[in-house]
């Protein structure tokens, strides 16, 4: 029964056991019991001037997230994955810096359908919908530290929050999809395997190839819908989502042509999913 889940701590040694190597993209893993921001952690560190290249900081229980536009929230002790992970820029094309994100979510579809069998999609760009109700299962918050050369990718996953405990009505977790018994620390190896394999695959292929771009549209529920973005400046655009380019920006078409003229690129804003005309 839902009443009667149990949260039990992350294991940090099978975790490091299971994602530490030596040619792993992860070189450091620390599960602290509590913190304010594990991405703001991160990013501290680096800044005093620590070599973060490949830490992964785990959080069992965050007091003042951050989201996208400065919003905080809090979370609720062992119920959530709160996690960060620090990706050195080198061998990443600085153009290609906006797929860390867009891969970040793909990781996160491939660990909770691998660990708890639920199939989530993503919302562009940094967040992980799944249900009949399309509820947000996970957020991501990337953020550049340039003087230390990392990308900082925060992942927040809702796991046993109870319907009461959930952060806003538009928000589900696995729990509330049917996933009672799903392993934090299984989770957290999945995502982190997930994770480094699609990374690699980006400082490999030296950029964005082709098949990576449909597959993140093969998991997409903002590419082929009508979408409203809120930009920076509070400037709205509205129209139908035709892709994501090879730096990770979604393509609106607002005239309805398809032509390069009515063709705006977004960067970065707040998408909203519109019912069709």
């Amino acid at each position: 029964m839902v009443d009667d889940v149990t949260r039990e701590p992350l294991d940090g040694n099978t975790l490091h056991e299971a994602v530490i190597a030596e040619d792993s993209e992860w070189r450091r893993l620390d599960v602290v019991e509590e913190t304010g921001s594990t991405n703001a952690d991160l990013i501290s560190r680096a800044a005093a001037g620590e070599d973060v290249a490949g830490a992964v900081l785990i959080a069992e229980n965050q007091v003042a997230g951050r989201g996208r536009n400065g919003r905080v929230w809090s979370g609720v002790p062992r119920a959530q994955v709160t996690m960060s992970m620090s990706i050195p820029t080198a061998g990443l094309p600085a153009a290609t810096w906006g797929w860390v994100p867009l891969v970040t979510g793909l990781a996160v579809v491939d660990a909770v359908w691998d660990v708890a069998g639920v199939r989530a999609g993503l919302k562009w760009p940094n967040d992980v919908l799944a249900g009949p109700e399309s509820g947000k299962l996970a957020g991501i918050l990337a953020e550049v530290s340039v003087p230390a050369g990392v990308i900082v990718v925060g992942v927040g996953v809702n796991v046993s929050l109870r319907q009461e405990e959930l952060p806003h009505p538009g928000a589900t977790s696995l729990l509330a999809l049917g996933a009672a018994d799903a392993d934090r620390t299984a989770l957290v190896a999945a995502m982190l395997r997930q994770m480094a394999r699609r990374v690699d695959a980006l400082r490999q292929a030296g950029g964005v190839d082709p098949d990576l771009v449909d597959e993140y549209v093969e998991r997409s529920l903002t590419v082929g819908r009508r979408v409203r973005a809120t930009l920076p400046g509070d400037r709205e655009v509205v129209g139908h989502a035709l892709g994501v380019d090879e730096q990770g920006r979604l393509r609106i078409d607002t005239g309805g042509t398809g032509t390069a003229s009515d063709v705006v690129v977004v960067s970065a804003g707040d998408i909203v999913h519109l019912r069709p005309v």
